[in-house]
């Protein structure tokens, strides 16, 4: 795993009985969440229930109730930086997404339909003229799905191997600055330019998966979810952990694998 993940930016893992317990436990806890959304949570005209910090989980990922939170991607991705869990977000997309939302403008709602709203996390848009700008750093995406879905149901998608080039473009933005201030440094071109080298360069991979089953994914590769294609009716839920590394006063964010 550990290669794979080094050297692509991302893994997925097969089949655990364990996971797929804690799934079944937390799909509920999703379905209570989306009953009773902050409106501000749904999404793309209705088709994305975005369910941040959605989990009243603890450091360790249990819910209330439920079973630990065990498993080969667990060991993985404490691996990566062994970090309390953060409150996971419930991402729920459903039939024909996406749609365009009042929040989103005709440029913004044609680069999520056409590719993928593909990005780094963490670089918040800051206005005035919403500018890109660390605001998060995150260890790693957990990605542990919650709900059967059919083919096509909006699946996550990442581009092999962008973690790397996409750390050499940071590292040359933020490298002379001292960590601490990275927030304050607008990094719009570079990461603008280097998306645009990740599309041409890059292999774009679709990851579907199942309850039990789940993917980890670099912090620094370029991510989406692809389209909702097809008329089949249902839910794709899935939680996501990105917690903090605890390493602000570090360039961990940088130069670790």
């Amino acid at each position: 795993m550990e290669g794979d993940f080094a050297a692509k930016g991302w893994v997925k893992f097969p089949f655990d009985p364990a996971l797929a317990e804690w799934a079944a436990h937390a799909d509920s806890a999703a379905k209570a969440a989306e009953a009773s959304p902050d409106p501000a949570m749904l999404r793309c005209g209705g088709t994305w229930f975005v369910g941040v910090n959605a989990f009243p989980n603890d450091k360790e990922g249990c819910l209330p109730g439920g079973p630990t939170l065990t498993g080969a991607a667990i060991d993985a991705a404490r691996a990566v930086a062994d970090c309390p869990l953060d409150n996971a977000q419930a991402s729920v997309c459903y039939p024909g997404y996406p749609r365009q939302g009042a929040e989103e403008g005709e440029a913004a709602f044609r680069y999520r339909l056409n590719r993928d709203a593909a990005h780094v996390d963490g670089l918040h848009r800051i206005m005035p003229g919403r500018r890109r700008m660390l605001k998060e750093r995150h260890a790693f995406i957990l990605g542990l799905p919650l709900s059967e879905a059919p083919e096509g149901a909006a699946p996550v998608v990442v581009w092999e191997g962008s973690h790397e080039i996409m750390r050499a473009a940071f590292r040359a933005a933020l490298g002379d600055v001292p960590p601490v201030g990275w927030g304050d440094i607008d990094v719009t071109e570079p990461y603008q330019t280097t998306r645009r080298e990740v599309f041409e360069t890059c292999r774009r991979i679709e990851i579907p998966a199942r309850p039990g089953e789940a993917y980890l994914i670099h912090r620094l590769a370029l991510h989406g979810v692809a389209p909702w294609r097809g008329t089949e009716e249902g839910r794709r839920a899935i939680a996501y952990f990105r917690p903090d590394p605890g390493s602000h006063a570090s360039d961990w964010w940088l130069t670790a694998a």
